[in-house]
C-alpha cells in the first residue's frame, strides 16, 4: 500500500503550528464568540422604513 504523498505550502504549515499552540480555553473562548455571533445574525431582520421629509 502506498501512501499518498501530501505536500504543504508554508503558509499551511504555518496555519497548523498556530492552531496547536492555542490553549482548549482559546479554542472554546473563540468556538464561542463565533456561536453568539452566528445566534445574533439568525435573529436579525432587515427593516426599511422609508426616509419622511418635514
Amino acid at each position: 500500500m502506498e501512501k499518498n504523498k501530501l505536500t504543504l505550502s508554508e503558509a499551511e504549515i504555518e496555519l497548523i503550528k498556530e492552531g496547536l499552540r492555542r490553549t482548549y480555553k482559546e479554542r472554546f473562548e473563540m468556538a464561542t464568540r463565533l456561536f453568539k455571533a452566528q445566534q445574533t445574525m439568525n435573529k436579525a431582520s432587515i427593516s426599511h422604513k422609508p426616509f419622511i421629509s418635514k
